[in-house]
């Protein structure tokens, strides 16, 4: 009896897999029409326009490098003439995309866990109780992450994604695509500009590589992450992805609604126990119910089932 409730509770969360990536599948390409036409009305839409921002703001920053490489004697002139062609480009990019589709979203709950939970989206138990530790480098981590996420949230409000807040491939994508963006008598300029930016850029400083150093560095101390109320939303994320053995946008992206499935997998997959992973979906999803035996899905089915399921973003 207890293996025919594993396999249903298996078939019930397989197909709501299939379906939650279907809905992946298909966002980015809505998501990428409704950025690319300015006469959308879904404009007015927060998410749309904070992506957009998001994109703008980094096409800005590359686009002033390259005016400081030219010598260009108006550079906000010379960014705002180029700007609407390379954030077209930088759109067009899926992996980027999707990474601004996934901070706007993350940035989002964050707000209505506060509200609604009280979770603090900077100082969390957690970064408290790291700070405080007698080992100084993880102290100085914890620290360092904590004011990572106070900038992140002024960010956040501005509609601004530093350059030296982008994952390593997509620095290096951005840069790219300066380049191939680059007019006549601009390629000089989009090489110098390149080469400077890369010479400043560490991604283990970024507020994303400070988390996953964070979580690397508490060693058996990690499970603790796992926790929302406890870790806060941001360092939840990103000790997910590394228990899951997924990527953190595909995370994020699972604590949406209609993304019930594979959130409840990964959980399962990162070796929580039911009665937590419960717990989890109560900060997450106060209203959804975890099919019945659930309790007896074992965490290397919830592997297998995770990386049998490949959702399509290359649209």
């Amino acid at each position: 009896m207890s293996e025919l409730a594993a396999d249903t509770v298996e078939r019930v969360l397989r197909d709501e897999l299939v379906e939650g990536d279907t809905m992946i599948a298909t966002a980015r390409p809505i998501l990428r029409h409704l950025l690319a036409n300015d006469d959308n009305v879904l404009f007015s839409d927060e998410t749309i326009a904070r992506v957009r921002g998001f994109v703008l703001s980094v096409a800005d920053q590359l686009l002033f490098a390259q005016a400081f490489a030219a010598e260009a004697r108006d550079r906000p002139a010379y960014a705002a003439e180029r700007q609407g062609e390379l954030a077209r480009a930088l759109l067009a990019d899926t992996a980027f995309l999707a990474h601004a589709h996934a901070l706007t979203l993350e940035a989002q709950l964050v707000e209505r866990l506060q509200g609604r939970s009280g979770i603090d989206p900077v100082l969390t138990p957690l970064v408290q109780e790291l700070v405080a530790l007698k080992d100084g480098a993880t102290a100085g981590l914890a620290m360092a992450v904590l004011a990572a996420q106070a900038r992140f949230q002024q960010y956040w409000r501005r509609m601004e994604l530093p350059l030296a807040e982008l994952p390593g491939d997509l620095f290096h994508r951005a840069l790219t695509t300066l380049r191939e963006q680059a007019g006549d008598g601009d390629e000089s300029a989009a090489d110098a500009a390149g080469r400077q930016l890369r010479e400043t850029y560490q991604e283990g400083v970024g507020r994303l590589g400070l988390i996953a150093r964070l979580v690397m560095a508490m060693g058996h101390r990690a499970p603790r992450a796992l926790a929302i109320d406890h870790a806060g939303l941001a360092i939840f994320a990103t000790a997910l992805s590394m228990a899951s053995g997924q990527e953190r946008d595909l995370v994020v992206l699972s604590f949406s609604e209609r993304q019930y499935a594979r959130l409840a997998l990964s959980l399962c997959a990162a070796g929580l126990k039911p009665q937590a992973v419960l717990e989890q979906f109560l900060f997450l999803h106060p209203d959804v119910s975890l099919p019945d035996g659930f309790d007896m899905l074992r965490a290397d089915r919830a592997v297998a089932l995770l990386a049998a399921s490949q959702p399509d973003t290359t649209g």
